[in-house]
């Protein structure tokens, strides 16, 4: 499975965007898709989660409310919509698929976790 990210840019504070993650190479339909920021000097972190049937989402708690993960079948492309961003959500975002048994981990309460494929990465800068 081949993923492209899209759609980073600089925005001001308050400002949307909507990423996009291209995939080829087989239907999305089935792999949990995450999305994962970086931040400058940090360490990687998940945002999102959408499971194999895409019934199900997963948010980290600082962009609940204002995140929203979503998937087209037809255009095999998932999506992360993000309204409100704040300079924290800085970062290149990546977008990542794993088997759909990589949802949730319950125990440890970590979504997308042990995800196969992952993107390049697109670059999300939130400043005034």
């Amino acid at each position: 499975l081949q993923l492209v990210e899209s759609g980073g840019g600089l925005v001001q504070p308050g400002e949307s965007l909507r990423l996009s993650c291209a995939a080829s190479g087989s239907p999305l339909r089935g792999y949990a898709i995450g999305w994962f920021r970086q931040a400058p000097g940090k360490e990687r972190e998940g945002v999102s989660c959408l499971s194999g049937s895409g019934e199900s989402k997963k948010y980290q708690d600082s962009v609940k409310g204002r995140f929203t993960i979503s998937r087209d079948n037809a255009k095999n492309t998932v999506y992360l919509q993000m309204d409100n961003l704040k300079p924290e959500d800085t970062g290149t975002y990546y977008c990542a698929a794993g088997d759909s048994g990589s949802y949730y981990n319950a125990l440890t309460a970590t979504f997308c976790y042990g995800m196969n494929d992952w993107g390049k990465g697109t670059l999300v800068t939130v400043s005034s």
